[in-house]
């Protein structure tokens, strides 16, 4: 049987795909080993936790530390990105070699497009979480210091104080022994005795009132001190989720878009003077502005609550808190228009206004 044109190029596809597994399987890509190597560390540092608080190679520096998990994160994104890669060519190999094409059709690019919306939303929303942990602990941290310091004065001073008491009773103790009666005349005695109780009166509340701003002092700090430890447990738990996304989504892009829509998000709000919103119910947005009057320096809140028609974009209808003037006929021609960016503009530009 002579063979066809057909025939022929698909055994050249076959030939080239067998030479292609065979490049793979020469490969010396260390995935196998660097996978065991990390089960091992896991292992270790779950046995043993404190290795993690001494550096696996006995650093205790912060900044080696970070350059040491900087590392680490970056040979996992090269491991993971060599793992795609295998699977893509193995993916790739199992197709041209296949009797049968996979049938992958529109609706499952969609529903795969789909999925990773969703699980960019939810990275993106912990990411956020994460960043707001952060910066609560960055905020905190410095207060907690403070009062820690202040604590620790006011604690130096009382033990001075105290001191101060002692010795001054010893010395009084001292110079009765040394000089007996009648060395003073019982006036002189009465009138000393006197400016001395008043002086340890004096001493006396004071050290009641250091001791009772110690107290004061210690219960924040405790206070700050728990704050801190909920924080880096909050930030551990979305840590993980972070994490846990980041292994779910395959596009290396995610990080980028994220950091790129954080800032641009970031940007908008400063520029329309937008403080916050969010969604009371599936159809009512409230929105917050806060905006300066012009001619002056006082600023202004300014609240919005849009109500729309459920299950659709129509704009049923509006509440505007925070201006002096009623402006009624203004929303009901914007809501009438179903023009939401108009009214939001109009009642911001009579704010700005002074009305």
């Amino acid at each position: 049987m002579i063979p066809t044109q057909m025939d022929i190029d698909n055994s050249g596809k076959l030939e080239v795909a067998r030479a292609l597994q065979a490049r793979l399987d020469a490969a010396k890509l260390h995935i196998v080993e660097d996978q065991t190597r990390f089960d091992t560390l896991q292992s270790a540092l779950a046995k043993d936790p404190g290795l993690l608080s001494e550096g696996v190679a006995g650093t205790t520096d912060p900044a080696i530390v970070a350059a040491e998990v900087a590392s680490q994160i970056a040979f996992l994104r090269n491991l993971k990105f060599q793992y795609l890669e295998q699977k893509a060519k193995d993916q790739y190999v199992k197709t041209i070699v296949s009797d049968e094409a996979p049938n992958i059709n529109a609706e499952d690019n969609e529903l795969l497009r789909i999925e990773n919306e969703r699980k960019k939303e939810i990275l993106s929303a912990a990411k956020a979480r994460l960043a707001e942990k952060y910066s609560d602990v960055r905020t905190l941290a410095p207060l907690v210091e403070q009062d820690y310091n202040k604590a620790r004065s006011l604690t130096q001073e009382a033990a001075a104080l105290a001191r101060q008491i002692l010795d001054a009773r010893l010395t009084l103790t001292r110079l009765r022994q040394a000089h007996p009666h009648p060395r003073l005349t019982i006036p002189a005695a009465n009138a000393q005795l006197d400016a001395q109780v008043a002086e340890m009166q004096e001493l006396d509340d004071e050290l009641q009132n250091v001791t009772a701003r110690v107290e004061e002092v210690k219960e924040r700090v405790m206070a700050g001190s728990r704050e801190v430890e909920r924080l880096r447990v909050e930030r551990a738990d979305l840590e993980k989720t972070v994490k846990a996304g980041q292994d779910e989504v395959q596009d290396g892009r995610v990080v980028g878009l994220y950091d790129w829509f954080t800032a641009s998000l970031a940007l908008y709000r400063e520029l329309v003077s937008l403080e916050a919103s969010h969604f009371e119910s599936e159809n009512e947005l409230h929105l917050s502005y806060v905006v300066t009057p012009t001619g002056s320096t006082e600023r202004r809140k300014i609240f919005i609550k849009l109500l729309f028609v459920p299950n659709s974009r129509q704009l049923a209808d509006a509440e505007v808190a925070g201006l002096v003037e009623d402006i009624g006929d203004v929303v009901g021609a914007h809501v009438q228009a179903n023009n939401v960016p108009g009214l939001i503009a109009a009642v911001l530009a009579r704010a700005r206004a002074g009305a």
